[in-house]
Formats: structure tokens, C-alpha cells, sequence
């Protein structure tokens, strides 16, 4: 059935923890989840455009155009390697780099605003 097929794709995707609710592994678990919440029971208003939908994923997946355009180099423009990059796109490394940005005087002021867990529960 097309559930337990994009089942299946959802099981095999790999998810990186790295990136937490930017990957595309957990967006495609979520939106597998929404199309289908009665399961197999779920009733497809467009099996065509489903059916298509499934098979560019699995080209995504399986990296056919990856593998039918190899690329020369692993590198863009810049000399910065795809594990540079993913580092670079890591969740908490993006979270730092926006704390950065941040004046010194707001960075302080949200400090010592916040209020602490403890607190809220007495």
C-alpha cells in the first residue's frame, strides 16, 4: 500500500540529530504522519500525484541525480568541505552564531530578565 511504502521511506531516511526540526528526515516523518492519519485507511483524493510524490523522494533518498552528475569536487566555491558545512548548519552552532549577533547590553538585559525554573515552581 502507498502508506506502508512512505512508511518505509520515513524508516530508512536518516535523520540528523544535528539539525534537530530542520531536517528533512523529520519534516517528511511529519508530513507522513498529517497525509496519512488513518493509516491505511487513509483515502488519497490524487494517487497519481502521490505515487510521483513517492518516487521523487526515493530519488532524493537513493541519490540518483547525485550519482547520475557526479560532481568534480566536494567543495563549493569557497574551498569549504560538505563537513565543514554541515557543522557550519549544525542547530546549535546557527543558535550561537545568532546569540552573536546580538548587542552586549541585550545579551546581559535577557540574562538577568529571564526568569529561573526554580522559581516558577514555588
Amino acid at each position: 500500500s502507498r502508506y506502508r511504502r512512505f512508511l518505509r521511506l520515513c524508516e530508512e531516511w536518516p535523520a540528523e540529530d544535528s539539525k534537530r526540526q530542520r531536517d528533512l528526515a523529520y519534516f517528511l516523518r511529519q508530513r507522513v504522519a498529517q497525509a496519512f492519519r488513518e493509516g491505511e485507511n487513509t483515502p488519497i483524493s490524487d494517487p497519481k500525484a502521490c505515487d510521483q510524490m513517492y518516487e521523487s523522494l526515493v530519488r532524493i533518498h537513493t541519490n540518483f541525480y547525485k550519482n547520475k552528475y557526479p560532481r568534480l569536487k566536494d567543495t563549493t566555491f569557497t574551498g569549504v568541505t560538505v563537513e565543514d558545512c554541515k557543522v557550519i548548519l549544525a542547530t546549535d552552532i546557527l543558535k550561537q552564531m545568532e546569540d552573536m549577533k546580538k548587542g552586549t547590553w541585550k545579551r546581559l538585559r535577557e540574562k538577568f530578565s529571564a526568569k529561573k525554573p526554580e522559581e516558577d515552581s514555588k
